[in-house]
Formats: C-alpha cells, structure tokens, sequence
C-alpha cells in the first residue's frame, strides 16, 4: 500500500489534546499528551479510510501543511502534524499456499476468504509492535 501524509490540525481539550483532520470532517482523535493525540488520530486516520474505501467514496487528496496553516484560526497556538496513512492500491491476484485446516477455519467465519485475509493482515500490520527476530 503506498504511504501518503495528511495533515492533522492538533489542539487543547478539556481532557487533554484534540486531533481533528480537516481533509476528512469528522474524523477526530485524542489523547492526554500531544503525542498520544497524534498517535490516536493515526488510528482513526486508518479506520475512517477503511470505511470510505468499503463504501467506495473518493479520498481526497492530501492538503499541505501551509495551506492548513493558513486557513486554521489561532493555528499558531495549535500543532500541525502530518500523519501517515496506508491507501489501498489496486487489487491484485496471487496464489498462496495456507494450511487446509487453517482453510476450512477461515470459511466457516467468512463469507469472502479474500477479504478476510486482507482485514486480517491489515490488523496484524497496524496491531501491536511486533517482537525483534530471533537470533
């Protein structure tokens, strides 16, 4: 998936630190520290594309941190962060070996074994940091 940055316009709550994006209304995030709520709205990022790619609407194209600046009142008071986001690229075919057992399991909980492959390795490549490899 190839990686783009939005900005994300990061500011004092009442509980701490608010991220909101102005590229995608209504996807917020927050946090008790700055980081924590750049951390959060990375999250939140992700899951609000997730719905828009399931519902096919269009993402729109990333603003630049200047033109954010320029257009949030108080924004000097405020931090603007880029924050990442993995978009879907297209779909391809590829034949991979699974275990038959380990087949049979993913069909009784899944109606597209496609899909749920895909929503599975997204999970455990968002999930938590993976141990370092073993020497």
């Amino acid at each position: 998936m190839p990686a783009t940055f939005y900005p994300a316009v990061i500011d004092r709550s009442a509980s701490g630190f608010g991220a909101t994006f102005p590229d995608f209304p209504g996807c917020i995030a927050n946090g008790p520290s700055v980081n924590d709520a750049a951390l959060s709205a990375e999250a939140a990022l992700a899951l609000h594309i997730e719905a828009m790619v399931k519902d096919k609407d269009a993402l729109p194209a990333p603003s630049t941190l200047d033109d954010i600046k320029a257009g949030v009142e108080g924004a000097d008071d405020v931090a603007c962060v880029l924050i990442r986001a993995d978009i879907p690229a297209k779909v391809e075919r590829v034949l991979i070996s699974l275990d038959a057992g380990l087949l049979r399991a993913i069909d009784a909980v899944a109606p597209n074994r496609s899909a749920w492959l895909a929503d599975a390795a997204r999970a455990a490549l968002r999930g938590p940091a993976r141990a370092p490899a073993r020497r």
